[in-house]
Parts: structure tokens; sequence; C-alpha cells
């Protein structure tokens, strides 16, 4: 009987190993072609959503175009379409009316921001830049003289920003940058190159915050193509993974993931009382008050000595602008009167139509955003005190008009805080 058994189960197991492998096989086969259709898929994906946003090399063309036909001029239309020493390097567009490069000129690091004239067939929602007046450079007209073009330009500011005391300062500042080339004659390309750059929110507050250090500085422009200097570290806080690892982290390991690459305590110190001196030279600054509508990491960043520095300011609007376009807002619920990112107002009822002032201050909007990161590594004897004083902060509603005491002593209060306790180190 042991022998008649023996062959049987010898051969058993081979015979099962044989039943399994085309099993296996199968199974990895059908795992394989998944991989790969799904990689193929996402990389489809990506490189799709690469080249609908980043169309940088249509808007050298058309720029390049508009300069050699002697449409605009400017300090960078040389090096861009002539001499080719001012590059567009990595793409960093997020809307595709607005392409956004890295770019180098000569020893010189900066940012590329070109405004595209066509949009492509698919829909990205509303884009606050308005571009109406810039599109085909047709303003000013051929026989303008320069104080014509004066006269535009102060009638401009004056709509965007109100007819402040000192208004034409900012008119001049705009006259003495349309002279591209100093040779002490403003062109009619010239002309037509800062009118469209005129149109834009980001040019405007770098021409109100230029004595400031919160704003990089304009290196040159060429059309409404305009270069920025470079901002070394951006965001303010974070960092950007691939939306497949994204979904995966939940968001209290997200956050504490964004902690592990900010400066140390001292300098986050410093950059936070950056944004609350920012918050405070756009709210009854110089040339009236500006909305930040867009108040969130990603559009700040900061440089070596740990100075805030604004990487998107098309959302920092004049109040003006802001609440003759809200007016214009149809509602049947306050959730329809949102303005950019996060400028949300109400909604009168009876008319259905937004109101003008904001729900939120700027200054409860940018403690909202210090506030996970200033307090991630506070001193202990500091921590308590500013826990409380930024929820106070963050607590405020209402616009910064209608508080304003409140509102001055909360940033007085934060800003010395910060101060006392970094004041006595080298990160000061």
């Amino acid at each position: 009987m042991a022998r008649g058994r023996f062959p049987w189960g010898l051969c058993r197991k081979p015979l099962y190993i044989q039943a399994r492998l085309p099993y296996l096989h199968m199974r990895y086969l059908l795992f394989s072609w998944l991989a790969v259709f799904v990689g193929s898929w996402i990389v489809y994906v990506e490189y799709s959503s690469y080249t609908e946003l980043c169309r940088g090399h249509d808007c050298k063309n058309s720029i390049c175009n508009k300069y050699k036909k002697g449409v605009i001029d400017g300090s960078a239309c040389s090096s861009l379409c002539e001499k080719d020493t001012l590059y567009l390097g990595k793409c960093f567009t997020a809307q595709p009316k607005s392409q956004v490069y890295s770019g180098s000129w000569g020893d010189l690091e900066g940012v590329i921001k070109c405004q595209m004239e066509e949009v492509p067939h698919y829909e990205w929602g509303n884009e606050m830049e308005p571009r109406k007046e810039a599109a085909a450079f047709k303003q000013p007209t051929k026989g303008t003289s320069v104080e014509k073009f004066r006269e535009m330009i102060l009638n401009q500011v004056k709509a965007k920003v109100g007819d402040q005391a000192n208004i034409a300062d900012l008119a001049t500042q705009v006259l003495s940058i349309t002279d591209a080339n100093k040779d002490g004659h403003i062109s009619l390309p010239e002309a037509r190159s800062t009118w469209a750059l005129l149109q834009l929110n980001e040019f405007l507050l770098a021409l109100v915050l230029q004595d400031r250090e919160h704003t990089p500085k304009l290196l040159g422009f060429c059309g409404d193509l305009y270069v920025m200097e470079k901002v070394p570290h951006s965001p303010l806080y974070g960092i950007s993974l691939p939306w497949m690892v994204e979904v995966w982290i939940p968001a209290g390991l997200r956050r504490s993931v964004d902690q592990w690459f900010t400066p140390s305590w001292p300098h986050k110190a410093k950059i936070s009382i950056g944004l609350l001196e920012l918050v405070e030279d756009v709210f009854h600054g110089a040339f009236g008050s500006f909305l930040m509508c867009d108040v969130s990491a990603a559009s700040f960043g900061y440089n070596d000595r740990h100075d805030l520095k604004v990487m998107d300011a098309r959302y920092i609007v004049p109040e003006a602008v802001f609440q003759e376009d809200v007016r214009q807002l149809r509602c049947d619920a306050d959730v329809d009167c949102l303005y950019g990112a996060d400028c949300f107002t109400s909604c009168d009822l009876t008319k259905h139509r937004c109101t003008p002032e904001v729900t939120r201050p700027n200054l409860a909007k940018a403690c909202e955003t210090l506030k996970d990161y200033v307090l991630w590594g506070a001193p202990a004897d500091v921590r308590e005190e500013l826990e409380k004083q930024l929820y106070s902060c963050v607590a405020l509603k209402g616009s910064a008009e209608q508080m304003e005491i409140e509102h001055s002593l909360i940033l007085n209060n934060l800003k010395t805080l910060l101060w006392k306790k970094i004041s006595h180190t080298k990160d000061s």
C-alpha cells in the first residue's frame, strides 16, 4: 500500500503547481497591463495640462511680433526678441491667461509674467486681471501728446485707487517708467506698453509699494510682458506634492509635513511681521486702501534675509475697483458674493445684488494664514499669549474701517510681541 501511495503523493504537488501557474501568470499580466494603463493615463493628463497651461512660446511670439512691427516697446524687448538674452525657464502658470515662468536675463534671475490675448476653448473660471483695453495695444492712439497721455494716466489711476491727495505723484511714477530707454522722450510704442501694464493690479501695486520691501522689484517689460525680481523661497510654507500622493495624506499629517520645510522660529517671526506690515501698508496707505483677496501661503515667499515678498499680487485689488465690481454681481445668497479666493460680502436679497463691504478684513485672513505657521515651534514663554492674540485676530469681522481702533490695536500688539522675542537676536 505504501508503494502504491508513493507515486501518487510524489506527482500530486507538481500537478497542483502546474494548475496554479496559468492563473498566476494571468494575474501578473492583468496587474502589469493595469499599471501601464494607469501610468500612461497619468502621463497623458499631466502632459495635456502642461501644454494647455504653459504657452510661453506663444506668448513670446505674440509679444515679439508686435515689437518688430513697432506696436510696442520696452526695456526688455530687445533682450527678449533680438539678443535672446532673456530666457523663459520653468513654467509656474496656474491660469492660461496669466503665463508665469522663471527666467534669466543676463546675470539676473527673475520671474517673467505674460498676459495671453487668446484663451483656449476650455473654461477655467473667471480671470480677475482685466485685458480688454490692452488686448490689441490700441491705446494711446497715434498723435496723442505727452500731456494728453499724462492726463490718461491720471484718470486711470484715479479710477483705480480713488482721488487721493498725492495721485499726481503716482502718475509721475508711471511716466518715469514709460521712458524705457531713458532717452528723455516717450515714444508711442513705449506708451502703449505702459498703458497695457497699468491695467494689471500687480503692476499698480508694485508702483504703490515700490518704497517698501514687500513687493519684488520690476526689472523690465515689453508690452504687457514684465520681469520681476526672483523671490528665492516660495511658497511661504508647504511643499507641492503630486495629487496622487496628496489624496492619501491626512490633513493633520499634511500640516506637519508642511512645517518640516520652514525656517527656524525667529526667522518665521520676522517673516510674519512682514505680512502684518504689508496689511498695514495696504490699509489706508499713501494711495488709498487695497483689499487682499487671496491671503494663502502660496501667494507669498521670502528672500534670504527673511523679508516677506508678495509672489502673486493679482488679487490685491484697490478698494474702489473691488466695490465697483462687486456691486455688479447678482446673488441669491451670501455665498454668491465672492471676489477672488476669499473676499466675501453679503447679499442684499431685496435687490439680489452683492453689497460692497467685505465681511472679513485683511488682518483676519492674514492671521488665519499665520496661525499654523508661527505657532508651530513657538517658544514656551510666548506661545500662550501669541495663540490668544492670533485667535482674537482671526475672529475679526466686518471691514477695517468699521473697527479701525480694534484692528490697529490687535495688529500692533502682535507685531510688538513678535519683535520683543526676536529683537535681541541676530535674526531681527
